[in-house]
C-alpha cells in the first residue's frame, strides 16, 4: 500500500471538489449497473482510498476540519480488512449498519454543505432516501454531471473490449426469445410499456448471451429495453458485437450504440416503463422522469426466473460441481503433501489450484479472486491475497481456501479449512480449534438436512447454521448463504441466507424449487485463525409421510472431502455421523472415476466413515 500516493489522490480530489464548488462527495464501489464486482474502469474506491474488498464506500469531505474529513463505511466481513488497507490518518473506519453515511456527515459537514454524488453509481432509490435523510440535518445531496473521482483519475483503465458470446441453448435451458416474450406478458399484466433491463447478469440471462467485462463474471457491458410486443433494444459497445451474435439476437433485438442508451430514455414519453429500484441508477429514473414517461419502480422480472433454475441449467451445475470437485480434490491430496514439508505460500496455493482447474480444458475464468488465507489471514472472511500479503503456509496451523471456477455449465463456489500437519506428523490441532470446526460444522448439516415449508425464506433459517456456535457465545459476522447464477455471478439474488435484521437485502426472499444457495457458517478468531465449511445446495421439492402442504429441501452439489482432522467426533450426533457418511460415500462415488493414483488412495482415506 503506497500512503503517500493515495494521500495525495485524496488531496486532488479536494481540489477538484473546491473546483466543482461541493462540500462533498461519496465514492462507492459501483459501476453503472449495481454490479458487486466491477471492472477496472469502475474501482474508484480503491484507486482513491487502497480498500479492496468488493463492498463499501466512502465520503471526502473538501475541508478537513478537526478530523480527517473523509471516512470508509464497511460491513462485519471487512474490519480487519479496511485497517490493513486504508491509512487511518486519512480516513476514519465506520462500520455498517450501525454507523451511516446520514450520521458522519451530520457530525462532520455543516448545515448547508453540498454533498455530491454520481447519478450513474448509486440507485434512485438510495437517491432518494439520503436526500430525505441529509435535508433533515439542513445538507443537500447534490447530483453531479462530472465525477470528480474521474476528472483526477489521469491513468483510468479504459472499459474491457471484449466481445459478447452465445450462450448456447442446451446450457441456457430456454431461448431467448422464450425468455422475452415471458416478460413481454409479465409487462402486458401490468399495463406497462416497457422493462428497463440493467443489471449485467440479468441481461445476459434474458439475451442467453456472456461477456469477459468483469473481473470473474462472464457478462458484457449492456442494456436492455425490453417490450410489451417481444422485442427488445440491447445497448452495447460496436466492437463487442460479432456476426455470430447478431444471428443469435435475430430480428426481434434491435443492437443500438451503448453511448446511446441513455438518448432512448427520452423517448418514452407518456409511457409507463418499469425500473428495477436496486438495480436501476438514479441517472436512468431522471432521464425517464425528464422525457415525460412514468417511472414504476418494480423488481426487474428476470430476476426471479433467473435465480429459478430449470432442469437444464440443474443439470449443468452438477456436472460443472462434479468436474470441479475432482479439481479440489486434486488439490488438497497436494496441499496434504507439500504443505506440512514448508516452503508453500498463500499465492502459491492459490496458483496450484487455479492450474488444477485449468487442467479440465473447461474452465472459463475463477468465480471469485481465492481466498487462500493462512493462520490469522483465515480471520479474515474476504481476505485477498497479494504480493504484499502472502503469508507462509506453516506446518500446524489452520488453512482457509475459498473459490471457485466458472464452466458454460455452471458456477462453482466452495470452501475447505483444513489442518496442516508437520512433516513428523506431530502437529496436532488445539482442543478448541476442533470444538470451533465441529460446531461449524454442526451447523453446516443442520442446514443441509432441514425441511421446510414453501413460503420459508433464509432469514427464517439461518439460525439453524448458527445455533452451535451460540450455544457457546461465538457468531460470525456474514451472512450464511448466497444464491449463485448459472454460468453467471457467484453472488446472485434475490434469496439469501442471513440474520433477517442487520440490513441484509433478500433475507426475507421465500425459497423456491430450483434456487441455489450456498451453505456456509463460519467462526474467526481474529488474530490467529478462521474456519468456513462451504458447500452450495439446490432447493428441492420433499416428500414425505404426514406432510400438509408443500414442503422443501436441499440437494447437496458440491461433492469434495472435509477434513475430518478437525472433528471433535463426540460433538456429534448419531444423525450427524450419518450424515457425514453417507455425503462422504457419495462424494467417493463421483469423484472417485476421476482420480487415480496416489490422489484416490487419498480420497478413499479422506471419504472413510468416521
Amino acid at each position: 500500500m503506497l500512503m503517500p500516493t493515495h494521500e495525495a489522490r485524496l488531496e486532488a480530489l479536494r481540489r477538484e471538489l473546491a473546483r466543482q464548488g461541493l462540500d462533498g462527495f461519496v465514492v462507492p464501489i459501483a459501476d453503472e449497473h449495481m454490479s458487486e464486482y466491477v471492472g477496472g474502469y469502475a474501482q474508484r474506491l480503491a484507486w482513491l482510498t487502497g480498500f479492496g474488498g468488493s463492498a463499501g464506500s466512502a465520503v471526502v469531505l473538501r475541508e478537513r476540519g478537526s478530523g480527517t474529513g473523509a471516512a470508509v463505511f464497511v460491513d462485519g466481513r471487512y474490519t480487519i480488512q479496511v485497517r490493513e488497507q486504508v491509512d487511518a490518518r486519512l480516513y476514519d473506519y465506520c462500520s455498517v449498519p450501525r454507523e451511516t453515511l446520514g450520521n458522519w456527515l451530520f457530525c462532520n459537514a455543516g448545515e448547508g454543505a453540498r454533498i455530491g454524488f454520481d447519478p450513474w453509481l448509486h440507485p434512485a432509490r438510495w437517491a432518494e432516501d439520503t436526500r430525505r435523510i441529509l435535508a433533515d440535518s439542513g445538507i443537500e445531496l447534490v447530483s453531479v454531471a462530472q465525477n470528480p473521482v474521474d476528472a483526477v483519475w489521469d491513468d483510468r483503465p479504459e472499459p474491457s473490449p471484449a466481445p459478447a458470446i452465445v450462450q448456447d441453448e442446451a446450457s441456457a435451458g430456454r431461448s431467448s426469445a422464450e425468455k422475452r416474450s415471458a416478460v413481454a406478458e409479465w409487462l402486458r399484466e401490468r399495463k406497462l410499456d416497457a422493462a428497463v433491463i440493467s443489471a449485467l447478469d440479468s441481461v445476459a440471462w434474458l439475451l442467453n448471451i456472456r461477456g469477459g467485462d468483469v473481473p470473474r463474471t462472464p457478462v458484457a457491458l449492456a442494456y436492455v429495453i425490453a417490450h410489451a410486443d417481444g422485442t427488445a433494444e440491447l445497448f452495447i459497445a460496436p466492437e463487442k458485437v460479432t456476426p455470430d451474435l447478431t444471428r443469435h439476437l435475430g430480428n426481434a433485438v434491435t443492437i443500438r450504440p451503448r453511448d446511446n442508451f441513455e438518448h432512448a430514455l427520452g423517448g418514452f414519453a407518456g409511457q409507463a416503463v418499469a425500473v428495477d429500484p436496486g438495480f436501476g441508477v438514479a441517472a436512468i429514473s431522471d432521464a425517464l422522469g425528464a422525457s415525460g414517461a412514468r417511472v414504476v419502480a418494480v423488481r426487474d422480472p428476470t430476476i426471479l426466473a433467473k435465480a429459478t433454475k430449470n432442469p437444464a441449467e440443474q443439470a449443468g451445475h452438477r456436472a460443472a460441481q462434479a468436474r470441479d470437485g475432482a479439481a479440489v480434490a486434486r488439490f488438497l491430496h497436494w496441499l496434504s503433501l507439500a504443505a506440512p514439508q514448508g516452503g508453500e505460500t498463500e499465492l502459491s496455493a492459490a496458483a496450484r489450484l487455479q492450474a488444477l482447474r485449468e487442467e479440465c480444458g473447461l474452465l472459463e475464468d475463477l468465480s471469485f479472486d481465492t481466498i487462500s488465507a493462512a493462520g490469522p489471514h483465515a480471520a479474515i472472511p474476504h481476505y485477498r491475497v497479494d504480493e504484499e500479503s502472502d503469508l507462509p503456509i506453516a506446518p500446524g496451523s489452520i488453512y482457509l481456501v475459498d473459490s471457485g471456477g466458472q464452466y458454460r455449465d455452471g458456477t462453482t463456489d466452495i470452501t475447505r479449512t483444513v489442518w496442516i500437519g508437520s512433516a513428523d506428523g506431530s502437529a496436532r490441532p488445539t482442543s478448541e480449534q476442533k470444538d470451533r470446526f465441529t460446531r461449524v460444522l454442526k451447523g453446516h448439516i443442520a442446514l443441509a438436512t432441514q425441511s421446510f415449508p414453501a413460503g420459508t425464506s433464509g432469514g427464517q433459517l439461518d439460525s439453524l447454521a448458527r445455533q452451535f456456535l451460540w450455544t457457546d457465545g461465538a457468531d460470525y459476522a456474514h451472512g450464511t448463504g448466497h444464491g449463485v447464477g448459472a454460468f453467471l455471478a457467484v453472488h446472485e439474488g434475490p434469496q439469501r441466507i442471513a440474520k433477517p435484521s442487520g440490513g441484509q437485502a433478500g433475507t426475507g426472499e421465500p425459497l423456491l424449487a430450483g434456487m441455489i444457495l450456498s451453505n456456509e457458517p463460519g467462526y474467526y478468531k481474529a488474530g490467529e485463525y478462521g474456519i468456513r465449511i462451504e458447500n452450495l445446495v439446490l432447493v428441492e421439492k420433499r416428500e414425505f409421510p404426514g406432510a400438509e402442504g408443500e414442503w422443501l429441501g436441499f440437494e447437496t452439489l458440491t461433492l469434495v472431502p472435509i477434513d475430518a482432522t478437525l472433528v471433535e467426533r463426540a460433538l456429534l450426533t448419531s444423525a450427524e455421523i450419518g450424515w457425514w457418511n453417507e455425503y462422504h460415500a457419495r462424494v467417493r462415488e463421483v469423484l472417485a472415476p476421476q482420480l487415480e493414483g496416489k490422489a484416490l488412495a487419498w480420497l478413499e482415506e479422506a471419504c472413510a466413515p468416521i
